[in-house]
């Protein structure tokens, strides 16, 4: 099975990432188009989102004896991680809502972010001037507390995009590392994620990273009359540019170095596997619709 697809993929892998390549205006329409769609559905459902996020803290006595274990360096042990209840929240509920207006496929990967899907439509047919209907969009859930609330997202090596160089059809399919780019350090940052991919059926599908970041506040540190809970605060929808809108045109990366930089692992972490921050700062200024926030 492995091999069974591989010389099809290979033909129609290399005519779409050159027609993407040629035409970096139709991965910059798909991106915004799916983060205009994201957006749009959390605003116009975010009365259900809220409470379905803060229904979490009001189950409190049904986890209380049970609770998530800490995470991070040296946690204070005056909150609790709520990574879960952001996955299970925005994750699933996005799914439902995008299901109905995409026809969607749940084709299976070893490796990802929190939720993989296979879309297809008439409006990404549009977007992709007629060369695909579909695209693969991966979306990962980033909830963050008020201490770890910052103007970036931290990214594995499966949740970013490369530039894909698939050069022979018995070869592998590799990306170029790009450089997490720090102020006094950089690493290099070996993704993992094709740019594109092309399924067993002949399903050509470029790839959309979006990030979804709630923030929860600790309602211990404002000390008001509501007394402990982590309702939600806001919520920020984040759009990282396709691996060949870095790499190949309009080439982000060598306009913005620091997109991505360094941060959360330590020098004993495997150089294959470390993460990198991707600045929200700079992502708004390659296009202003990368990070939109809704505030409760």
């Amino acid at each position: 099975m492995f091999d069974s697809a591989r010389h099809d993929q290979f033909k129609l892998y290399g005519k779409a990432r050159t027609y993407f390549v040629q035409n970096p205006g139709a991965l910059i329409t798909l991106e915004k188009f799916l983060s205009d769609t994201l957006y749009d559905l959390i605003d116009a459902n975010i009365d259900e989102i809220a409470f379905d996020y803060n229904e979490a803290s009001k189950l409190y006595p049904f986890w209380q004896n049970y609770p998530p274990d800490q995470r991070g360096r040296m946690p204070k042990g005056d909150q609790y991680p709520w990574i879960e209840v952001g996955e299970q929240v925005f994750g699933n509920k996005l799914m439902r809502l995008l299901a109905g207006r995409f026809k969607l496929r749940d084709a299976g990967l070893p490796s990802g972010p929190d939720k993989r899907m296979i879309m297809s439509s008439d409006d990404i047919t549009s977007a992709c001037s007629n060369f695909t209907d579909s695209c693969w969009l991966f979306l990962d859930i980033k909830s963050v507390g008020p201490r770890d609330d910052q103007e970036h997202a931290v990214m594995s090596h499966n949740q970013v995009s490369g530039d894909g160089k698939w050069n022979k059809e018995d070869s592998l399919l590799k990306n170029t590392p790009i450089t997490a780019r720090g102020i006094r350090a950089s690493h290099k940052f070996h993704v993992a994620i094709p740019p594109l991919y092309v399924l067993s059926d002949r399903t050509i599908a470029p790839v959309v990273s979006v990030a979804i970041k709630p923030v929860y506040q600790m309602l211990t540190l404002r000390n008001e009359m509501e007394g402990r809970g982590q309702p939600l605060q806001r919520v920020s929808v984040v759009t990282i540019p396709n691996g060949l809108l870095l790499t190949e045109q309009p080439g982000y990366l060598k306009s913005y170095p620091r997109l991505f930089f360094p941060g959360k692992d330590d020098k004993g972490k495997k150089a294959n596997k470390m993460r990198a921050r991707v600045s929200f700062d700079l992502l708004k200024k390659i296009d202003s619709w990368r990070v939109r926030t809704i505030t409760f």
